[in-house]
């Protein structure tokens, strides 16, 4: 039987579902209680196929609910949305008219599902995220207390610190028992190659679950660490990296300068780019490339990190 493409509109308190093709829609609460009543009605049309933005976590809840109904969701980017609408010609904004637009983008995305995270992988995300934020925190207030120009002020900031040092420390135990829950061989392994340690490990378990499963171009692409062409004609421009996921490419950053530092291998090929000409940031997101690529097939093929020659 044929299924028809859904788009669905998700906000804090509701969600409004349109479908392709034959045009009909409706709406409900963004809860738990709602979710029988909208995965029936998309069944009820013959969806298979549901396009929903990311909307800072609100869609987290009903995605998994669409999922575990066996229907194919895919998750995207907002701004992918909008270049759509856009170039469509839709100039008004309603939530009818956007989830109308995600139906029709549905129809003609060439995207892989998106994946089916596990409790115990959804548990390691927020764990790593909740670290972000506590970290953001207190260099935040170490920034106030060095620019406080009242000393009132200081001894609450100073005390904020310390209760997010603490926090991050038993934040830091919760991660690691939960990593090595998710999978235990991965963590060994991944914490064996010198400058990737317990955070980064995590990190990259909970923002890239590929990481292991996937080819060497998929998983930089994942990463936004693959360059792409810009040329037109007889013009050859410089290729670029762009999209792919910030906070997975973020957690390799400072272990990639830890691995250059520590890896003659790493060492020498990040001299070799600069002596090219190449700079700082261009010929570090190279090393980070060849760092992620090593690490999925380290994990793909279960093998030991091997160090090369320089």
């Amino acid at each position: 039987m044929f299924s028809y493409p859904a788009g669905i509109d998700v906000s804090k308190d509701s969600l409004e579902a349109r479908v392709n093709l034959i045009d009909v829609g409706v709406s409900c609460a963004n809860a738990e209680d709602d979710f029988p009543g909208l995965i029936g009605w998309l069944l009820l049309h013959h969806v298979g196929r549901v396009l929903l933005e990311a909307t800072g976590g609100y869609e987290r809840k009903v995605m998994k609910a669409l999922q575990a109904a066996g229907l194919n969701v895919i998750c995207i980017n907002p701004r992918r949305a909008k270049s759509f609408s856009t170039a469509m010609g839709q100039q008004a904004k309603t939530d009818p008219i956007d989830a109308k637009s995600l139906a029709q983008f549905a129809a003609v995305l060439d995207s892989p599902n998106s994946r089916i995270t596990s409790p115990k992988h959804d548990e390691l995300r927020a764990l790593v995220q909740q670290r972000e934020n506590f970290i953001q925190q207190r260099d935040d207030d170490k920034r106030r207390l060095k620019t406080a120009s009242c000393d009132v002020v200081k001894p609450a900031l100073q005390s904020h610190i310390d209760y997010l040092i603490k926090a991050v420390n038993a934040i830091d135990q919760l991660i690691r028992q939960s990593a090595n829950v998710l999978d235990h061989e991965k963590v060994e392994r991944l914490c064996s190659v010198k400058g990737i340690g317990l955070v980064t490990a995590a990190s990259l378990m909970a923002y890239l679950p590929e990481l292991g499963e996937v080819g060497k171009r998929p998983i930089a692409a994942l990463a936004g660490l693959a360059p792409y062409n810009n040329d037109s004609g007889k013009h050859i421009g410089a290729r670029h990296i762009r999209g792919g996921r910030f906070s997975a490419r973020r957690s390799l950053y400072m272990a990639c300068w830890v691995v250059i530092r520590d890896q003659p291998e790493f060492q020498a090929r990040y001299k070799a780019l600069r002596g090219k000409g190449k700079c700082a940031k261009v010929a570090l997101i190279a090393c980070m490339r060849v760092l992620l690529i090593r690490l999925n097939a380290m994990l793909r093929d279960r093998t030991e990190w091997k160090e090369h020659a320089a």
